[in-house]
């Protein structure tokens, strides 16, 4: 890996940290805005902008033991694939994992979630069974491949549910092709759109989720968190913008109420060349309240 900035109070040495945090500065597959490569240095910078104390679980980020590993070297100036990028992003969260750690990578396109979770089911201590995924996503992701592609940023729900586990719900959707609709009914995928959340509220979805998957025999969640979830009123500075979206504090209650479950985070879809960094804030704030959120 290489350093560029460093998450703000990420100041613990790698073998006392409990959260590891680093970036996958990889945009490959993008189909309409490139550049989220450009987003784990901007929410870096961004993370600077808070206070280190959270009044909400009374706790202080200064006094956590978090670690900044710098950026996985994806090099995708000199066309490194999705799938070479997958097999990086494996190897490192299961660096992480078999350290008794917690990752939190910070995407980069949201491709990149698959080598997260495929370390957790793989991981040779830990029991594949046990793990749960939670996507919140204005979009299915459910193509079985986009542009030729198998392994794109359009295809990654349904890489997790065909290929890692099934123990999966997705959350904020509000886009899809009548395909992917088809096979969400067909398959009896758990997803709950946008108006549903507007209409029953965060907490009555997430925990319908939790315990869905818990259910399944899922005790440990894994939560993927694609910024386009959040209305762009909030969020502009995304690959694939789509109105009618979540508020931040919808996916702030999601992290609040799965974050004693939880097993790792990412955090994907920044793309800081598309706003006034409004898009990093965000990101930033809610990597930090998960980091909070799970400390106490």
């Amino acid at each position: 890996m290489f350093k560029r900035s460093i998450f703000a109070d990420a100041h613990s040495a790698y073998e006392d940290a409990h959260f590891v945090i680093f970036g996958v500065p990889f945009d490959a597959t993008s189909s309409f805005r490139y550049g989220s490569r450009d987003a784990p240095d901007a929410i870096r910078k961004a993370s600077y902008n808070f206070e280190t104390y959270n009044e909400f679980y009374d706790i202080d980020l200064a006094d956590l033991q978090i670690h900044d590993s710098g950026d996985i070297d994806v090099g995708i100036e000199s066309g490194l694939c999705a799938d070479d990028m997958l097999c990086m992003v494996r190897d490192a969260t299961a660096m992480i994992i078999a350290d008794s750690k917690i990752p939190i990578a910070l995407g980069g396109e949201h491709t990149l979630s698959c080598g997260c979770i495929r370390a957790f089911c793989d991981a040779p201590h830990c029991d594949s069974d046990s793990i749960g995924v939670i996507i919140l996503d204005a979009h299915l992701d459910l193509r079985p491949e986009y542009l030729g592609l198998k392994h794109s940023h359009a295809c990654v729900s349904r890489n997790v549910i065909d290929d890692l586990t099934d123990k999966c719900a997705l959350i904020g959707v509000r886009s899809g092709s009548a395909g992917e609709y088809t096979y969400a009914r067909e398959k009896g995928i758990l997803y709950n759109s946008a108006d549903d959340v507007n209409d029953c509220g965060m907490e009555s979805v997430m925990q319908g989720a939790i315990d869905a998957l818990h259910d399944c025999g899922a005790t440990r969640i894994y939560l993927s968190i694609d910024i386009d979830v959040i209305d762009p009123g909030y969020a502009p500075g995304v690959g694939n913008p789509e109105p009618f979206g979540l508020s931040p504090r919808d996916v702030r209650t999601a992290i609040r109420m799965a974050a004693p479950y939880m097993c790792g985070l990412d955090i994907v879809e920044v793309n800081p060349g598309y706003d006034h960094c409004e898009s990093a804030i965000i990101g930033a704030r809610l990597v930090r309240e998960f980091i909070a959120a799970k400390s106490v």
